[in-house]
């Protein structure tokens, strides 16, 4: 928000139909994913740090990609703790920062790691080209790549570990995640 002429983070909840982004609203972020959709959880960060962390995710990831590419499609971004427990496979919602810096009832954080994620496509782009490329122009924290025609998971956070995951399918059928340098995964093809 404008405090005195400068930008500050913002200390209170803002309107979910509020931009974060250029090209970006709160509520683009919080109510994406097919379980949200089909659920119509309400889904809503409750933490005004996740407000700021999902900015940020626009600022510094997506926006930088929608320049590049063009328009992105959200598959999957903020995860509240109920609408995790909607989900029943392929999330962990301890590491994946997809719960930002939301918290448990004990308040304890969902997700150490804190930050947020977002999982995203760009129509008729190869979508290892858009991880390398995200990967060389843009200061994310993890990046996990699922396949060519696959949403990638990125996310931005305090941590700035720039990890790369690929999570391909081995031969039983489970994705195994495989930790990549960003020279070895640059030279994919």
């Amino acid at each position: 928000k404008i405090n005195n002429f400068t930008l500050s983070r913002i200390l209170d909840i803002p309107n979910i139909e509020d931009k974060c982004s250029n090209n970006f609203r709160y509520i683009d972020l919080i109510r994406c994913g097919e379980t949200q959709a089909r659920t119509g959880c309400e889904n809503l960060p409750e933490q005004p740090e996740t407000y700021n962390a999902l900015a940020d995710l626009c600022r510094f990831i997506l926006e930088p990609v929608v320049e590049y590419f063009g328009m992105i499609e959200l598959t999957y971004g903020f995860s509240s703790m109920a609408l995790s427990k909607l989900i029943k496979t392929r999330i962990d919602p301890s590491r994946d920062q997809h719960a930002s810096y939301e918290v448990k009832k004990n308040g304890r954080l969902i997700c150490e790691r804190v930050g947020a994620a977002v999982d995203f496509l760009v129509a008729d782009e190869n979508m290892l080209e858009v991880a390398q490329w995200t990967v060389s122009n843009t200061p994310f924290d993890r990046l996990y790549f699922y396949g060519n025609n696959n949403p990638i998971h990125v996310s931005y956070g305090p941590d700035n570990n720039q990890q790369i995951v690929l999570m391909l399918s081995a031969s039983s059928g489970k994705r195994v995640p495989q930790v990549k340098s960003a020279e070895s995964f640059l030279a994919l093809t």
